[in-house]
């Protein structure tokens, strides 16, 4: 394993505690760096393995649609955990109280957690740290070339960071070691979790109803790589912007959650038998266009707010702030697909009825709110609100920079300039009716059963 995957960020004196990893974005046994340093750390001091999982009652503006693909994915971690001789236990409430006395029930000396770059997981991470006295090192388990690693910066482009990935990203594609049988028995035993009571713990909202065209878990991601390899792949390139053709690999939800990761998504991709011209388009998505993400999320803070755009987009937007819209919506009426544009509609209704809007789409989307609201700062409030309630992948750094692009410029240039945008990229539906069928598009999801 690459060291620099490692951040150690707190060293206590050595002790003879026992290793715990608190699990929290990568929510998977398999192809887990952060677990698989945690089983060095306690098979070298010959000590128990705890694997933490906390759950908040509520997170951001995630409803249950999501906590049940989660806790449904989670089902899998514990059984394989269980198999390897790991108690996993999953504790609910906030986590800067929780995992400080689990660490004190347990008697762990040795804390791993997976990196994660938005700033709720760092307020959380530190609270931890600031209330245990125990060495807590951190393990990047997302991404392929470490966040860190990758640049010590927040880069203005993919034309920027492709570059620094692509010259790491083959060492870091080594193979990854197996989650072996732990020989040390735990020192508790714990009752079985508990999951009706767990649910009945969660204050979110239960009108964003689970979606049942995905199924959640690692195994189930696995055979959805499988499929997207075998069946759409050599397409990918030519048909991914066309919302009306089946060819996306369906893995962003099982990336957001960590039931699969990236790196070995990529080395099926690598291995398989698809053409090299496919193979290289998909790489770049998955890999400096996510890591990208990750690198403006971890580097700036304000990744959810106007204060994250760059100097050019804030002073162009300040500049046709006061222009005058043809259409202004209230963020009610976007929600239930109330405006004038049945293409936009289409796209809003995807998102509530699927949890899924196609990529294009979101372009579109996020662009068209910048159009029809009072001000980018609204425009902001809105995309996010409504990606992160209905999203199965939202509250994610690819959806913060996703949105801050399409309303902000973010990793963008400025463009010709024109009323309300003024130089940030202009999309439109001609512009759209261009690329694809819009009305096949539109007849699928407007009628949709509210």
């Amino acid at each position: 394993m690459k060291d620099k995957r490692i951040k150690i960020l707190k060293q206590a004196k050595p002790s003879e505690g026992n290793v715990a990893y608190w699990m929290n974005r990568d929510q998977r046994v398999n192809d887990n760096w952060a677990l698989i340093h945690a089983q060095k750390l306690a098979i070298e001091r010959k000590k128990p393995l705890y694997v933490f999982f906390n759950l908040v009652p509520e997170f951001l503006d995630a409803a249950i649609r999501q906590y049940k693909f989660m806790t449904e994915g989670l089902k899998s971690v514990e059984k394989d955990l269980k198999a390897k001789n790991i108690p996993f236990i999953l504790s609910t409430g906030q986590p800067g109280k929780n995992i400080p006395e689990l660490v004190q029930k347990y008697e762990v000396d040795y804390l791993v957690t997976d990196f994660n770059p938005l700033k709720i997981k760092k307020q959380w991470l530190k609270q931890v740290m600031d209330r245990t006295g125990i060495s807590i090192i951190e393990v990047d388990a997302h991404n392929i070339v470490p966040c860190r690693e990758a640049s010590d910066k927040q880069e203005t482009a993919a034309r920027t960071i492709r570059p620094k990935i692509k010259k790491k990203l083959y060492d870091y594609l080594d193979d990854f070691p197996e989650i072996t049988e732990h020989p040390h028995k735990p020192d508790k035993q714990e009752p079985a979790i508990d999951r009706a009571e767990v649910i009945k713990t969660l204050k979110v909202n239960t009108r964003v109803k689970p979606i049942d065209w995905l199924k959640p878990g690692e195994p189930e991601a696995l055979r959805i790589l499988k499929e997207f390899i075998e069946k759409r792949l050599n397409r990918y390139p030519n048909e991914r912007n066309d919302p009306t053709k089946d060819v996306l690999s369906n893995l962003s939800a099982y990336l957001h959650f960590g039931q699969i990761c990236s790196q070995r998504v990529v080395k099926e991709v690598i291995a398989s038998n698809a053409d090299e011209g496919a193979k290289d388009v998909f790489i770049e998505e998955i890999v400096v266009r996510k890591e990208l993400s990750d690198n403006f999320c971890f580097y700036n803070e304000n990744y959810d707010n106007t204060e994250c755009f760059s100097g050019w987009a804030k002073d162009t937007l300040n500049k046709h702030k006061k222009d005058r819209r043809e259409y202004l919506y209230s963020c009610e009426e976007l929600e239930s697909a109330r405006t004038h544009d049945d293409l936009w509609n289409a796209s809003q209704l995807q998102m509530v009825q699927i949890g899924k809007m196609h990529g294009y789409m979101r372009m579109y989307w996020a662009k068209k709110i910048l159009e029809w609201t009072e001000s980018p700062e609204q425009a902001m409030e809105f995309a996010i609100y409504l990606n992160d309630k209905y999203e199965i992948d939202g509250r994610d750094p690819n959806g913060y920079t996703g949105i801050a692009w399409s309303i902000g410029g973010i990793h963008d240039r400025a463009w010709q300039e024109r009323p309300i945008f003024g130089k940030i990229r202009y999309m439109n539906y001609n512009g759209a009716k261009s690329k694809f069928d819009v009305d096949k598009y539109i007849k699928k999801y407007v009628n949709l059963p509210q």
